[in-house]
């Protein structure tokens, strides 16, 4: 049943918050005091500080949006439709080969842009693979500018691009080289198509496919891969893997948004992922770009695939609904609900009709905080057909 939207933004905006503001001063002060000295300690504190915050959000789909329970791997084997089976937003689909090393490994992750949640899609597949902490992205550089979140992917060392080349190349490069002593398992999440998914997009795409002799894309974009040519040069001697991974939203299921799980409304989105072993990556430039095409044009096929039969080839891998996020999210309710108690008893603030006002107007600056954090999710859907050719072009 649908949540009127204010009656959940603001308990959960002032949980996330509050909670959020406490790790972003612990991750500024590490970052001072320790990281010049050990950069490995301060990797491994920082891992710890941004699970205790993104666990929130894995919350808010495990246990908050109207999420049955999942399915057993017996039931999971035994379903003879994988829609009959009881599942959470992401049924996983996964080869033994990728199954077994996910979590184990750094990662490269190269992946279709479908919906406005894919960030958090792959957050969810961190977590039950045991790498949440120390999952990165390459995301734009607005993203650094949120408070709270984006802070603190700027603590945990995102990379930050201006969706420019010529501006973005050294940096990229420099972000890449930097992850070559990291300490623990990681995923790098890259965005090759380089913006979301629209029809305007698409559009923008078959023309220039059209143009330049290319096959025409039709459920993907074509990919930029300047930055993934980047990734695999340097990455090579200390990544192990590249997982590509395609997204799906199933025809029988709304879009997933932010918007839709905060007032509680499921859906439902199926991922495939497929290990790659870096050592067989081609040694040139053009060639790994080549490679990076082909992979799409192939992902094109089996998302055709996947519209016509409603699932793909791979075993569907049972990821459970583990209880660790919702122990961190009653962690944090608990703490600043004391804490909440207290302030209001000691301050007295709710006992003149100041302070009252004070604590509305605060209440407001929650609530919009939240709206901008959703209408941020969703900024890209808007691209005019025009901003989508030129966005082509430009590689």
């Amino acid at each position: 049943m649908a949540v009127p939207l204010v009656l959940v933004v603001l308990p959960l905006g002032l949980l996330f918050l509050l909670s959020g503001l406490i790790i972003n001063t612990v991750q500024a002060i590490l970052f001072v005091t320790i990281r010049p000295f050990s950069k490995s300690f301060y990797r491994r504190i920082n891992r710890f500080l941004a699970e205790l915050l993104w666990l929130q959000l894995v919350w808010v789909v495990d246990w908050w949006a109207g999420v049955k329970a999942l399915c057993s791997p017996d039931e999971v084997k035994t379903a003879s439709v994988p829609g009959n089976c009881s599942i959470g937003l992401v049924q996983l689909h996964a080869d033994d080969e990728t199954y077994r090393s996910m979590g184990k490994e750094h990662a490269l992750i190269i992946s279709n842009h479908r919906s406005d949640i894919d960030w958090l899609i792959g957050w969810i597949l961190a977590q039950r693979s045991g790498c949440l902490g120390s999952t990165l992205a390459v995301m734009k550089k607005s993203s650094k500018f949120l408070p709270v979140i984006g802070w603190s992917m700027w603590f945990a060392e995102y990379l930050f691009l201006e969706r420019s080349w010529a501006k973005d190349e050294k940096t990229l490069k420099w972000g890449l080289q930097r992850l070559n002593d990291f300490p623990r398992p990681f995923w790098l999440a890259l965005f090759v198509e380089g913006t979301r998914f629209t029809p305007a997009k698409l559009l923008a795409a078959q023309e220039y496919a059209a143009s330049q002799g290319l096959p025409a894309p039709r459920n993907v974009l074509i990919p930029r891969t300047k930055g993934f040519v980047s990734a695999v040069s340097i990455m090579r001697d200390f990544v192990p893997a590249i997982y590509d991974t395609t997204v799906i939203v199933p025809k029988d299921s709304p879009q997933p948004t932010m918007l839709r799980i905060l007032k509680g409304q499921p859906s439902v989105i199926h991922v495939r992922m497929k290990r790659h072993a870096m050592s067989e990556m081609p040694k040139s430039d053009e060639d790994v770009s080549k490679w990076c095409k082909d992979i799409f044009v192939a992902k094109d096929a089996l998302l055709d695939k996947h519209l016509a039969t409603g699932t793909f080839d791979e075993e569907i891998r049972p990821i459970g609904r583990p209880v660790k996020s919702l122990l961190v999210t009653l962690f944090w309710s608990c703490l600043l609900l004391f804490g909440a108690i207290e302030f209001f008893k000691w301050t007295q603030l709710l006992s003149t009709w100041r302070g009252v006002a004070f604590t509305a107007a605060g209440m407001g600056l929650v609530t919009g905080v939240m709206h901008v954090f959703i209408m941020f999710s969703q900024a890209e859907r808007s691209s005019s057909a025009k901003a989508a050719r030129d966005r082509v072009k430009k590689d």
